[in-house]
């Protein structure tokens, strides 16, 4: 598809800025870009990358009006960026495949119109699916299972019995909701199951990645927030109760009864115990162990977490250690201190 610059400056209606019929064939990023193609710099930060590029063109900030580059001006490049790769790749929705026949459904189940339940897909008795749900093939659906409008399920996502969806919830495959919490208790000498009598609730605009997996309540929900993202491999512990519009990063786990605030980020590989609160807007950085509440506001680092700036100055620090330790042992040697050893295994039985 070949489309003019001011046709896409009408599209996302931008400023021009240059030729204005010059041919565009494709959208790519500004590295692999080159004669015919438009790019974009998201903001005035990245102008610098302007030296290196060869696309034909460029959205840019509105504040920015690259010199001697036909030049698309709006306020946010990376939305508009969006909408034109959108609109030369040329992908329309998805049409509905409605009920295929090789699925299979509970007579007691609702679907609203609209919806496409593909094939080998499971459905149990008395849920309700809303309208035009997108059911991908080999997903799982319990039995009293509520899904709210515009969901999308994935191949081989699993929902438990009485999961609660809201609307314009996506869930990526392998994705498992509602599976019991990991809850035993010493009996007889044996760890016994305790019961998980609980179910899922996730609220509207919430997205699950790949092969997460959100634990029921034991007695209660586990509930997920409005708005909230949760990325590929994360594990949200049985009871607990996260906030609206938190970001959870791959491979981090929240434990049981835990909870969080609203817009809480949460980056890759934390730990976080159970029950700990962290507080609203909060955010923990990469592989950090949480092993007590943190209040709002707070951004943390570390095993166990501490303040950023805190954890920063500590590791600061121990790049300086080795450097310590030989000056000590200079001091020492200079004062004619000898190094007290340890007696060896040998010394010590004897």
């Amino acid at each position: 598809m070949t489309v003019t610059v001011r046709q896409l400056a009408e599209l996302v209606n931008g400023q021009l800025h240059g030729d204005p019929d010059l041919a565009i064939a494709n959208a790519r990023p500004l590295g692999e870009a080159g004669p015919g193609d438009i790019s974009f710099i998201e903001n005035d930060k990245h102008a610098a990358q302007l030296k290196q590029c060869r696309a034909s063109a460029l959205v840019v900030p509105a504040t920015l009006t690259p010199p001697g580059v036909t030049a698309i001006g709006v306020a946010d490049p990376l939305g508009a960026f969006i909408a034109i790769v959108r609109h030369l790749h040329g992908r329309a929705e998805p049409s509905i495949h409605g009920i295929d026949p090789r699925a299979s459904v509970h007579p007691s189940v609702q679907i609203g119109p609209g919806a496409s339940v593909h094939p080998f897909v499971s459905i149990g008795e008395s849920t309700v699916i809303g309208a035009r749900c997108r059911l991908y093939p080999g997903c799982v659906i319990g039995s009293h299972c509520r899904l709210g409008d515009d969901v999308i399920v994935y191949p081989n996502a699993v929902f438990y019995e009485g999961t609660i969806i809201g609307d314009r919830v996506i869930i990526h495959a392998n994705a498992v909701l509602g599976a019991d919490g990991f809850g035993y208790r010493i009996q007889g000498g044996k760890h016994v199951k305790v019961p998980q009598l609980g179910h899922v609730e996730i609220g509207n605009d919430v997205e699950i990645g790949a092969c997460s997996t959100i634990d029921r309540g034991t007695f209660q929900a586990t509930r997920v927030g409005d708005g909230t993202k949760i990325d590929n491999l994360v594990m949200v512990g049985h009871n607990c109760q996260i906030g609206r519009h938190n970001l959870f990063v791959s491979q981090m786990g929240i434990a049981g009864s835990s909870s969080t605030g609203d817009y809480v980020i949460v980056a890759g590989q934390v730990g976080i115990v159970d029950h700990v609160h962290i507080g609203d807007r909060s955010v923990i950085g990469a592989g950090s162990g949480v092993p007590r509440d943190i209040a709002a506001d707070q951004q943390v680092l570390g095993a166990p977490a501490r303040p950023i700036r805190e954890q920063k100055r500590i590791l600061i620090s121990m790049e300086k250690l080795p450097d310590l330790v030989r000056d000590v042992r200079r001091i020492k040697a200079k004062l004619g201190i000898v190094d007290e050893v340890a007696p060896g295994p040998e010394k010590a039985a004897g």
